[in-house]
């Protein structure tokens, strides 16, 4: 009998983390939802341009020749194969962008950020809140990105889908994550430049975005496939054109695999910061 009322006494505690842990989170969320919510237009147009000068140039310049001279393995023209690239790229830009500013704002310019780290809170709490924050700017643009696709496609289901808006959720994850990392290690805003220059612009072009990674000479797949952003950009083209059957299930374990990593890497280095 005794045994059997110790199992849930002992299971109290560890829901009540959770909870407080969520709590938390979830706290530290709603401190850059209040700034984000006077912003949401701003925001949500932030990432739009570079889509839409790559729809314009690749997708409507470049895409007319490719389209007489072969078909796309993935929709019916070369501008419909790019938008989901396009949403991909999106969302990692200011998923990442606007992670890192936020953070490089509180700790070189405001100075506020200690006090964030005084807080009674949970590192991985503190991590979960600026990530979700993060995750909701990347969405705000993906939803611009994404009403002009549906304007040039017709197709509104083929982008408003389950599997399309897990991926692309999980996109934001990934990269808000990395931009929680990065907002904690820089030094200064010139460093922002450099790792948006030598990580995000060339998997903005290198993340199969513009073509198909299948194609690729064996060593050149290897470093494509080593980028979170691929995984992202074939499995929004599946979801988007492509039969259920064919749809590339490992992405989803792939990205995952790399939040939580990010995840046990961002709550150690709030765990360890010093401002």
């Amino acid at each position: 009998m005794k045994a059997q009322l110790s199992l849930p006494l002992q299971s109290l505690p560890q829901r009540s983390q959770l909870q407080t842990l969520w709590s938390d989170t979830l706290t530290i969320f709603w401190g850059d939802w209040l700034d984000l919510r006077v912003r949401i237009a701003q925001v949500a147009a932030t990432g739009l341009i570079s889509p839409l000068i790559y729809i314009i140039g690749f997708g409507l310049g470049l895409g007319s020749a490719l389209d007489r001279a072969m078909a796309p393995p993935a929709g019916d023209s070369y501008l419909e194969f790019i938008l989901p690239g396009m949403v991909a790229l999106s969302s990692m830009t200011i998923s990442f962008g606007g992670t890192t500013f936020s953070i490089c704002g509180d700790r070189l310019f405001t100075k506020t950020f200690e006090e964030l780290l005084l807080m009674p809170v949970h590192p991985l709490a503190l991590y979960l809140g600026k990530m979700l924050a993060g995750i909701v700017r990347g969405l705000m643009t993906s939803a611009s990105v994404l009403i002009i696709a549906i304007l040039f496609t017709g197709k509104i289901f083929s982008f408003l889908n389950p599997l399309f808006l897990g991926i692309l959720i999980l996109n934001c994850a990934v990269f808000a994550g990395l931009g929680v990392i990065t907002g904690l290690s820089v030094k200064s805003l010139e460093s922002v430049g450099l790792y948006n220059n030598f990580l995000i612009v060339p998997m903005s072009f290198l993340g199969a975005t513009f073509f198909d990674p299948s194609t690729l000479p064996s060593v050149l797949k290897v470093i494509v496939y080593c980028l979170p952003l691929t995984y992202t950009s074939i499995s929004l083209r599946s979801a988007a054109y492509l039969p259920l059957n064919q749809f590339p299930w490992y992405s989803f374990p792939v990205l995952l695999s790399v939040a939580i990593a990010l995840a046990f890497w961002g709550a150690y280095r709030f765990s360890h910061q010093q401002d």
